[in-house]
């Protein structure tokens, strides 16, 4: 291997202002996590529940039905609620197995599709209107941002509904309780005072409730209007930082709190993580940038790019969790990626720039969304993802070698989460992992024959061969009904100990492989790109 792996370095803090995990009871993200040669950590991920289908089957895993899970929520006892926005209401995936939580069907639609309500009462009985964030105190109340009804809701310990504020109106007015108005809001926060947190998306506002219910706006109103077509025009949001009470967003969808008691928030519209410090009265930008054009775009253009915080780009980033170690896991909807945030920079855990939408599950690069839209952090570090326009509920993790993997200078291979036992010591050759050839291929389901004429190796597998030759360099690989292509190597095959030496790498990546190197353990890593669902 000619590049070496490294160790993600351990970061006490993801910046001076972002002090900790909210509950910091997740394990770090990076701390053990092994560096691919690209920079990314080396991760998997697969699907927790649903279908991919339409539908509110309750049920275990991928038996169970959604439509468009839009929240998430972690509580203290690991249990995982979902909100389901497209069926109206709130599920809960406990043990693997997903149930209704709250909410009920009321009606549908011509197009058979659930209709939201608004009605308090018991959580059997009580209805929604396309709810999205969720979040939860120390008590174990649960909030929700009930988009569709433009209200914060409260679902209690004994399972009643009640509304925290809005009347089920769309507008923008302080007040209390019912009085107040509120435009989409598409996510709530909860401080440990009882102060809740909205980001009241279509009013471009982030407003507060306190725990007697008043309603108040935290920052300046936007005034910006867009000409969408010739004689048509629409309000938009605006972007300033500084004192809050000027500060201005555009579209936010995400709030999350800090260790410190203070509000970062996803604001879509203008392509930015945003950091307000409640304590100062002051807004910053965290990651992300751009303009839009002022009387033309509703938005800031997007983009994708890794690296520092300011140069980082996102396309409508959404759903927003803290690690233990601090760091901020952000859901970047339309990038159809998952983005972290640690000690200043942006590096992308799954998903990939080039991709528009998939329903993969896989590592890092290969996994691929539909609009995910929320994000939650479990106690052991892994991550969960509402990928909302898939239906389903996925995890991302971190790929680890077996426990208890020696670091004993000899060099192994682990195929997934397996070490290969070879009938000889795997070599190092000119930077190149040599492993003889029949135990790799039999762990990969692959038939070795030799053509003793042609000094050949020859690899089968459902009708594709692969064949490489003793003491010459060259990969030659041949499907059915394709021409064969043959690719330049750096090193060749080899007899040793009665045995047959090849590259490893090649000839894992040309049937389609990962291949990475841990130095700390002279191992080979040898991944699936891409995996069944759990």
């Amino acid at each position: 291997m000619k590049k070496a792996t490294k160790r993600i370095a351990v970061s006490l803090l993801m910046s001076a202002m972002i002090g900790g995990a909210s509950g910091a009871q997740a394990a770090e993200w990076s701390k053990d996590a092994l560096q691919g040669e690209n920079g990314q950590p080396l991760t998997e991920m697969t699907t927790l529940a649903g279908n991919g289908g339409l539908g509110s089957v309750d049920g275990a895993g991928a038996s169970a039905s959604f439509r468009m899970p839009g929240g998430l929520a972690v509580l203290k006892d690991g249990t995982v609620l979902v909100s389901d926005t497209r069926n109206q209401l709130i599920r809960k995936l406990s043990q693997g197995t997903v149930s209704t939580f709250a909410g009920a069907p009321y009606k549908q639609d011509v197009k058979g599709f659930p209709v939201g309500a608004l009605l308090d009462g018991k959580s059997n009985a009580s209805l929604f209107n396309e709810p999205q964030g969720l979040t939860a105190d120390a008590n174990g109340n649960v909030y929700v941002a009930d988009s569709g009804n433009h209200a914060i809701r409260k679902i209690d310990t004994a399972g009643q509904v009640s509304t925290v504020a809005g009347s089920g109106l769309l507008g923008r007015k302080d007040g209390k309780g019912q009085d107040a108005l509120f435009y989409r809001p598409t996510d709530v926060a909860v401080a440990a005072d009882g102060t809740l947190y909205v980001a009241d998306s279509l009013n471009h506002a982030i407003r507060s409730i306190s725990p007697s219910g008043e309603v108040k706006t935290l920052n300046a109103l936007s005034s910006r209007v867009v000409e969408l077509f010739p004689g048509q025009v629409s309000p938009a949001g605006d972007f300033a930082d500084g004192d809050l009470k000027s500060a201005k967003f555009n579209e936010p969808t995400a709030l999350v709190l800090d260790a410190k008691g203070n509000l970062i928030v996803s604001d879509s519209g203008n392509q930015r993580i945003r950091y307000i410090d409640l304590q100062t009265g002051k807004v910053t930008t965290l990651a992300g940038g751009g303009q839009a054009a002022t009387n033309k775009e509703l938005h800031v253009q997007s983009g994708f790019a890794d690296g520092s915080a300011s140069d980082a780009r996102f396309n409508f980033p959404m759903g927003l969790a803290l690690t233990g170690e601090g760091g901020l896991v952000i859901a970047d909807s339309q990038n159809h990626a998952i983005r972290y945030l640690l000690d200043g920079q942006v590096s992308t855990i799954a998903g990939a720039a080039d991709r528009t939408t998939g329903n993969v599950d896989g590592i890092e690069g290969s996994a691929a969304f539909h609009r995910p839209m929320d994000v939650g952090v479990r106690a052991d570090g892994a991550i969960l993802v509402a990928d909302a326009y898939n239906n389903k509920l996925r995890e991302v993790s971190l790929y680890r070698l077996p426990d208890g993997f020696p670091k004993d200078g000899a060099v192994k291979v682990v195929v997934d989460r397996q070490q290969i036992a070879f009938e000889a010591q795997p070599e190092i050759v000119n930077g190149r992992t040599m492993v003889p050839i029949r135990a790799i291929t039999e762990a990969l389901d692959y038939k070795v024959t030799f053509d003793n004429a042609a000094r050949a190796v020859q690899l089968a597998k459902d009708g594709e061969t692969i064949e490489l030759y003793i003491g010459k360099t060259g990969i030659k690989r041949t499907v059915p009904g394709q021409e064969a292509t043959v690719k330049p190597t750096d090193v060749e095959p080899y007899i040793s100990q009665n045995l047959t030496f090849v590259p490893l790498r090649f000839f894992a990546e040309e049937i389609g492989m990962d291949v990475q190197w841990d130095e700390a353990t002279q191992t080979a890593i040898v991944r699936s790109k891409t995996k069944l669902s759990k």
